[in-house]
């Protein structure tokens, strides 16, 4: 059973959910961001961070090593033995949650919400394949940049909490 936090105004405004969502939104709009996330998108991960500071040339090296590094500070990125091997959506490696787009690219994705992301963020319908996080049935439907198609119909959203342990607390369907 879940726990049920209540919490004071007080306590919310400390919170500054806002401001943290702008800042992480923000920072997911900067030129090194989009150029990530595209690389993902066009031919999936990981992406050498040697290639990253090699595009943004613009840039030095040094900059932007510690442009990524903030990046994956933040929880946007996440580097690994010298890759960029997540970026939110995105995923290099297998998860439970596989988007397909319409040229036929599957692309590995963090979560559920992030699944349901994809057909807006590429502007174009996906197809999302996932299994039930208890039963372990396999989901699959159709998103459109306004939303879950028909065949989500009767498909509920897991979401948990967020925790050290786990950077995302959204992972079922």
């Amino acid at each position: 059973m879940a726990n049920l936090v209540i919490l004071t105004a007080d306590e919310l405004i400390a919170l500054d959910v806002e401001g943290r969502g702008r800042a992480r939104r923000a920072a997911r709009e900067t030129s090194m961001t989009t150029r990530i996330l595209q690389i993902f998108l066009d031919r999936g991960g990981p992406i050498p961070v040697g290639e990253v500071i090699a595009d943004m040339r613009r840039d030095s090296a040094e900059a932007v090593h510690d442009a990524l590094v903030k990046l994956d500070d933040e929880d946007l990125i996440r580097i690994s033995d010298g890759h960029v091997d997540l970026a939110y959506p995105f995923s290099a490696s297998a998860t439970p949650f596989v988007v397909r787009l319409r040229d036929g690219r599957e692309r590995h994705v963090c979560c559920a919400i992030d699944a349901l992301g994809i057909a807006p963020m590429v502007g174009e319908a996906v197809e999302i394949r996932a299994r039930c996080h208890y039963s372990g049935t396999p989901l699959q439907f159709a998103a459109t940049p306004e939303g879950p198609g028909p065949g989500a119909a009767g498909i509920m959203l897991w979401v948990g909490k967020r925790t050290e342990e786990r950077c995302r607390g959204i992972d079922a369907l």
